[in-house]
């Protein structure tokens, strides 16, 4: 593919750094020299939280449910949420909106879903979110249940763009009968990492607002959360899933459903 003029090689970015995390090889020296500076911990805690969506969007598509909205998708790391899904409901349609150009670089392994459903890419901003849906509506079919997946995202949107305010106008174009499956840093269980990580991405020039358990629950705020509630993301698992070890991480995880 021939290079696109809007991928800064010379600048981190939070995307390409979770991939370096999860061991993937879409990154470049300044995305690794971001990594190879956080707590040892956090390589383990992102892989923590990529089984957590395994887990989440595994039990939503036995739910029955067939449409889903993911907000942050990152660079592609199989299996791809679309994998998880259309392996158990081939016909469902799934739709990831980022605005990381080197994930638009790579939209190509994104969009190859099961005969029988659909995969699309959207470039969009999620500090758009008005926009992202009138988007997401050519779609996907908001007048029914939509699974909406915000995976280690809302901790690189700070307080000043309104994170809560966004999530509520993206929960509020949704159906009753939809979910939020939502993920977010966090350093309560180790506070004595959340200096040297937030140092980290600050020398980066990347935003971090690592969060605690009650500025993530506001985010779930009408909705009914599924049990095990909100936890760090390897106690969030269901019936038949392969139970975790007995540890926390430094993600809040929750699945929730509208009335």
């Amino acid at each position: 593919m021939s290079p696109d003029p809007r991928i800064d090689t010379s600048r981190p970015h939070p995307a390409r750094v979770y991939d370096w995390l999860l061991g993937g090889k879409d990154n470049y020296p300044v995305d690794q020299t971001v990594g190879e500076a956080l707590p040892a911990a956090a390589r383990e805690n992102a892989r923590r939280n990529r089984e957590f969506m395994h887990r989440a969007a595994r039990h939503l598509a036995r739910l029955g449910v067939d449409q889903y909205l993911d907000i942050g998708t990152g660079i592609p790391t199989e299996p791809n949420l679309h994998r998880i899904v259309q392996e158990i409901v081939p016909s469902a349609r799934i739709v990831y909106a980022d605005n990381d150009p080197i994930v638009l670089r790579h939209a190509e392994a994104l969009l190859v879903g099961t005969p029988e459903g659909e995969t699309h890419y959207l470039d969009a901003d999620v500090r758009e979110p008005a926009a992202l849906v009138e988007r997401a509506r050519t779609l996907l079919d908001f007048e029914r249940p939509v699974a909406l997946s915000l995976i280690a995202l809302l901790h690189f949107v700070p307080d000043d763009t309104d994170p809560y305010g966004i999530v509520r106008t993206l929960v509020d174009a949704l159906a009753p009968g939809s979910y939020l499956v939502l993920s977010h840093g966090t350093a309560d269980e180790h506070p004595e990492l959340e200096a040297a990580t937030k140092d980290s991405y600050r020398k980066g020039e990347i935003p971090l607002r690592m969060r605690t358990r009650a500025e993530v629950e506001p985010f779930f705020a009408g909705l009914d959360l599924l049990p095990p509630g909100l936890v760090t993301a390897n106690y969030w698992y269901q019936e038949g899933d392969e139970v975790p070890p007995a540890e926390r991480s430094g993600f809040w995880t929750g699945v929730a459903r509208l009335s």
